[in-house]
């Protein structure tokens, strides 16, 4: 009877090398030296070379390009007896096709060797790309969505505006026939409802936007000081005379970027609509008001008649002056109303032809 004796070490490699060749992941030693010096069948499979090939070339010769020097690097902490986990980079196969390989690494210094597994991910980063040019193309559909919805609110608003105009315009008690009446009735109220609607997704387009707005404790006058130091030329050529008091309160919890943009729209439309005759005189003062903080904001200008533009005052793209210089864009106190009430605020206005105009912002914080 012939027997077939294994010895312990001889049964050791068999398992090892069994469980080295079934892999499906990529098994790699390598040296100090940057070679190969024993993968696995998948290794060979994947890149496409021969081990030959393989064994033969500095590991960076398979390394794609851009991906060398980072790689490098790495190697170089990993001989200093550094553990790697999840290093990503990308290989050229023979054929020229990029793959994407997450190495999970081990040193042992005294055997100058690198024990490496790789797993082939190249399907995750292509889904990865995929998701990213959606997100990229969804982000700027969302964006000309958002401008497009603008634009036919802009666009809506006037005739909504001039058929309400009209329906006050008409007496009813002129006219003999009821159901005409109640069909003019009917008309005014759909009107109404249909300028409401389009308010509340106005509103809801500006809720979206400022979902992540974030949030903290703002200097007034660092940032006032920043505002008027980007519009000196401006003050200085209008002769604008300020007067700053912020003794209730100095700090803000709000938005550094809307705060900012408040200063400067307001300021910048009190010089723009002062009188002819006068040098621009603008006050900005913090008070508290039943523990509520407010910044009141007044100008010596030409003002506004608020019978006729109250309802419009922070309209998008609204003008309410004959003598603008070609400039305006008409969005300024739009900004401003909604920067503040994005954030739980509320902005007031108190005004008169030829007598200026105050606006009172009160803050939730």
């Amino acid at each position: 009877m012939n027997n077939t004796k294994i010895n312990v070490e001889d049964e050791k490699i068999y398992r090892f090398d069994n469980f080295f060749n079934i892999s499906a992941d990529l098994i790699c030693i390598a040296g100090y030296d940057g070679y190969f010096k024993r993968i696995n069948s998948a290794v060979s499979k994947l890149l496409g070379f021969t081990e030959e090939e393989l064994y033969s070339r500095p590991i960076t010769d398979f390394i794609y390009a851009p991906d060398i020097k980072d790689t490098v690097e790495t190697r170089e902490e990993v001989y200093k007896n550094k553990p790697l986990l999840n290093f990503e980079n990308r290989y050229v196969t023979k054929s020229g096709e990029i793959i994407w390989l997450s190495w999970t690494s081990m040193p042992v210094e005294s055997e100058k060797l690198v024990y490496a597994i790789a797993k082939n991910i190249t399907h995750k980063k292509k889904v990865e790309e995929e998701r990213n040019f959606l997100l990229t193309n969804l982000t700027q559909i969302n964006k000309e969505l958002t401008v497009l919805s603008h634009k036919t609110s802009h666009d809506l608003k006037s005739p909504i505006n001039n058929m309400l105009s009209v329906f006050s315009l008409i007496d009813i008690s002129k006219i003999n026939d009821p159901e005409t009446s109640e069909l003019i009735e009917i008309l005014k109220v759909t009107s109404e409802k249909l300028k409401e609607a389009l308010n509340d997704s106005i509103d809801q387009l500006i809720e979206n936007k400022h979902i992540n707005t974030q949030i903290e404790e703002v200097n007034l006058r660092e940032v006032l000081n920043e505002v008027l130091a980007s519009i000196i030329s401006l003050i200085n050529d209008s002769a604008a005379i300020l007067q700053i008091d912020f003794t209730a309160f100095e700090t803000i919890t709000f938005n550094k970027a809307y705060i900012k943009s408040i200063f400067l729209n307001l300021i910048t439309n009190s010089i723009k609509y002062a009188k002819p005759t006068q040098a621009p005189h603008i006050s900005i003062t913090s008070r508290k008001i039943n523990g509520r903080k407010q910044l009141i904001f007044s100008d010596n200008g030409i003002g506004f008649d608020l019978n006729k533009v109250k309802d419009k005052i922070f309209g998008l793209y609204e003008k309410f002056h004959t003598n603008d210089d070609g400039n305006s864009s008409g969005i300024g106190l739009y900004l401003v109303y909604n920067h503040i009430t994005s954030l739980g605020g509320r902005i007031a206005l108190e005004s008169n032809i030829n007598e200026g105009a105050t606006f009172t912002i009160s803050f939730k914080y």
